[in-house]
């Protein structure tokens, strides 16, 4: 059992006690734990078996009641409690509970009026507004609802990167050790960074059986779907299809190229070389019946007379143009990045103390970093109050002193209220090094409005950045609408930042408004938004998304040196 089923547990017994009209003070404990544990680094189960309910009874926000409960989870995957609370509510409520916008009252009222238990009848009801007549529905609930739906069914088509990449990554990873020396390489969506991602596909550059049978036996598979001499196909324990093919390393590159491309880009490419002459097929670059090419991707592309195109851009938008002109810049990597400007310490809603994510940080290779927690007013969060924010504050200033190659900065993330002012007074901000506006709060507004709220925020001159500026979370809230030409032309006029938020659920701004933001000349930085350690790995994500969207390192803010970022702040 772990971290992440215990959360859904608890947020399903919160909803199941909404709708019994159980007192808020204990629905709140379960979702203030929930919220909490959504950012714990450590795993329950092995806090448990080291120590008990003794172990868990150390952790904030877990009393012996709940300790109880989540010792059962543990030790038979069933809760009792849980059962109990479900008997007697119609079937259909917790199915429709996993649909994004609609609360417990409201999947009980449906499942309970109209008997019914399956999404698809959900949405022919919605289709043919049944629903409308009920006290509460109207034409926009109605929308709301099957919007909701469209989310929920994208996300069981494809999963967030953030899910699906450490899967593919620990199969390689164990196929590697098995088999050293042979080329083993995610392709498709995956390698080209996409947000979400279907299912998996590995190539492998070799012919040897063995591997299909390692990669079939492997402890993360649940279901063997197809098992052949050259391709087999999985799903593991979590519900990720896994399709893994055997190819000829002499045409591993152009497998390679033909696996990762998005089909249009392909269909491009295959256009060019049948006009050179060639033939371009995943086993290699054709001239007549001689392969001119096919053992790695650059020399196709060089064949074809393109500049090679990482992997990232190959989602035939004009990436092979600029190929032909040899104008694809050199993106943003790894090793570019020197800090982390958005991260949560435990002042706030994050779970680690100010120190530790330093020693962290420096582990990392980072030279400088920002404390960004969160404001006063967002109470869920456990925003700061000024007398904390003072004390951080005080805090920072200490480890400063104390530390020698690594500087921490004094930042915050500060909410952006309705009428588009700051959730802390000039006097308090001045005193901050870095500030990072974000809207968490009334997201139903107009585009007018929500583009008004967050330029007037742009105005104050103590605000550096604007943080995940749509608002949305993949697969589960869509974004708010907003200007974006408006927002950009604002943030160059008073020269503030825009985040790429590298949080795999926001990845915010996308891709494609990288680009529009970049043509014109706004500057970006990458926050993992971290709420605990291990949430620091979140700009791989990040980077991903950059490069995606053309950027390259100078366009990229934490690419800077302290001195260098430090002089752009106090423009």
């Amino acid at each position: 059992m772990t971290n992440k089923q215990i959360i859904e547990i608890l947020y399903q017994i919160a909803e199941l006690l909404e709708i019994k009209g159980e007192n808020k003070f204990k629905i709140r404990a379960y979702l203030k734990l929930a919220q909490f544990l959504s950012s714990f680094n450590k795993e329950l189960k092995d806090i448990y078996s080291e120590r008990g309910k003794a172990g868990l009874r150390e952790i904030p926000n877990i009393g012996e009641g709940i300790a109880k409960k989540i010792a059962e989870l543990i030790e038979t995957g069933k809760l009792t409690y849980l059962d109990e609370l479900k008997k007697g509510l119609p079937k259909g409520v917790e199915v429709f509970l996993n649909i994004p916008g609609i609360g417990p009252k409201t999947a009980y009222k449906i499942a309970d009026k109209f008997n019914i238990n399956t999404i698809s009848e959900l949405e022919k009801l919605l289709k043919e507004h049944k629903l409308k007549d009920l006290k509460g529905f109207g034409e926009k609930t109605e929308e709301k609802i099957l919007k909701g739906i469209q989310l929920f069914k994208n996300g069981q088509e494809r999963k967030l990167l953030g899910f699906v990449y450490p899967i593919a990554k620990k199969v390689i990873d164990e196929l590697k050790q098995k088999h050293k020396g042979i080329e083993i390489t995610a392709a498709g969506s995956l390698r080209r960074m996409k947000e979400t991602v279907g299912d998996i596909d590995i190539l492998v550059s070799s012919f040897d059986k063995k591997i299909i049978d390692s990669f079939c036996s492997l402890d993360i598979v649940s279901t063997v779907n197809a098992k052949g001499d050259t391709k087999a196909s999985v799903y593991t324990i979590h519900n990720v299809q896994i399709d893994l093919r055997l190819v000829d390393e002499k045409s591993f590159g152009a497998a390679l190229q033909y696996f990762t491309g998005c089909k249009e880009h392909n269909v491009i490419l295959r256009e060019i070389a049948s006009k050179k002459g060639y033939k371009l097929n995943e086993y290699g670059l054709f001239k007549g019946g001689t392969k001119i090419a096919g053992e790695n991707e650059k020399e196709i592309y060089e064949k074809l007379g393109l500049q090679f195109i990482p992997p990232e851009l190959r989602e035939a938008s004009d990436e092979i143009e600029l190929a032909m002109k040899n104008k694809i810049p050199k993106l943003v990597e790894d090793k570019d990045i020197k800090a982390d400007l958005h991260i949560h310490s435990s002042y706030s809603d994050g779970s680690d103390k100010i120190l530790d994510i330093v020693s962290e940080l420096k582990r990392r290779g980072y030279k400088y970093a920002a404390i960004t927690d969160h404001s006063k007013s967002l109470k869920v969060a456990k925003g700061l109050t000024v007398n904390d924010l003072l004390k951080q504050i005080k805090e920072i200033d200490e480890i400063n002193e104390k530390e020698k190659d690594f500087y921490l900065l004094k930042g915050i993330e500060v909410d952006i209220l309705e009428d588009g002012s700051l959730d802390y007074p000039d006097e308090i901000l001045k005193k901050l090094d870095f500030v990072i506006g974000s809207v968490h709060t009334n997201f139903k507004m107009s585009k007018k409005e929500m583009t008004d709220r967050i330029i007037k925020a742009l105005e104050n001159k103590y605000l550096h950045a604007i943080g995940h500026i749509s608002g949305r979370l993949i697969n589960f809230r869509e974004p708010y609408e907003i200007d974006y030409e408006r927002i950009f032309n604002a943030a160059i006029y008073y020269n503030k930042a825009i985040e790429i938020n590298a949080n795999p659920e926001r990845l915010d701004l996308t891709d494609i408004y990288i680009k529009e933001a970049l043509k014109k000349g706004v500057k970006l930085f990458i926050g993992t938004d971290a709420h605990n350690l291990s949430q620091l790995d979140y700009m791989f994500y990040g980077i991903g998304c950059a490069r995606r969207g053309f950027a390259k390192k100078e366009d990229i803010l934490n690419t800077y040196y302290l001195e260098k970022f430090l002089k752009w702040i106090k423009k």
